[in-house]
């Protein structure tokens, strides 16, 4: 793409008008990182204006790595009959929270992988469990795991998440969008939650007053135009309904998956990626 015409679309978002999904592909196939950049850091900057940035001390603590769901690009997940395969103990989850409180941590990240057999009981037994414990933010389940749950469960996702609520739980992490893109997802992780189910998890949690993070994986099966389509979605829901306090996106990480042969994503398209989700 010429440099007039990443000009023309950098003055367009300057001056206010929205990035159009053909603009943000083109952004995206663009090696004119420095100037998308600087016009993403004018977005951030007309939105917090202040020079400085802030971060919390947590702690991601993996409760599970039994799962039925078997994503081609997880490294995670095991059968319950592999040898390493784990549940976290009660008494091994209070040392992590201990540890971590002890570093000056206020927050704890916990997400598993799709138990078989574990229905919503057994995770609001954890969250009270903790929450008596420990003066500690639990911010837990990504929406993939809310739906496994409610089906496991026989219950509704809305009842799902008012339930973990009310034994504690102050958050939902923005995990498994990957990319929110039903034909991705077919392709990557078929037997998880599709992009609709994603969508609709985090509009329950926001209508019930739950905050929630939102996250993509990319530089796996994905095109250009779906990996804008699901920053797309996710803006178009934080414009609904202003519940999402955090994008996270992040590089596939190809290593001992079963998409090893997939190359790495490089910092270049990762820095040319967060600049476009922020315009």
């Amino acid at each position: 793409m010429s440099n007039d015409n990443v000009s023309t679309i950098l003055e367009r978002v300057a001056g206010g008008e929205k990035l159009s999904d053909a603009d943000a592909v083109s952004l995206l196939e663009s090696y004119n990182l420095v100037p998308i950049g600087r016009t993403a850091n004018e977005a951030r900057m007309r939105i917090k204006p202040e020079p400085c940035v802030t971060y919390i001390v947590d702690r991601n603590i993996n409760y599970t790595n039994i799962c039925v769901s078997k994503c081609g690009f997880c490294a995670f997940y095991r059968a319950e009959d592999d040898s390493d395969a784990y549940t976290l103990s009660e008494n091994e989850i209070d040392k992590k929270i201990e540890e971590t409180i002890s570093l000056g941590g206020v927050q704890i990240l916990m997400q598993g992988g799709h138990h078989p057999t574990h229905k919503i009981e057994w995770y609001e037994h954890m969250i009270w469990k903790i929450k008596e414990k420990h003066d500690i933010h639990v911010h837990a389940f990504s929406p993939p795991e809310i739906v496994h749950i409610a089906e496991l469960s026989d219950i509704t996702v809305a009842e799902t998440i008012k339930m973990l609520m009310n034994a504690g739980l102050d958050s939902i992490p923005g995990g498994g969008a990957e990319v929110l893109s039903d034909r991705v997802r077919d392709e990557v992780s078929p037997l998880k939650c599709s992009a609709d189910e994603w969508i609709y998890v985090m509009r329950c949690a926001h209508g019930l007053g739950m905050r929630t993070t939102a996250t993509m994986m990319f530089g796996h099966r994905e095109t250009l135009p779906e990996r804008v389509e699901s920053m797309r979605r996710i803006r178009d829901l934080q414009n609904e309904t202003g519940g999402f306090t955090a994008f996270i996106p992040w590089t596939f990480q190809p290593a001992n998956t079963d998409m090893a042969d997939i190359p790495e994503t490089g910092g270049f398209d990762y820095l040319k990626t967060l600049a476009v989700s922020r315009l």
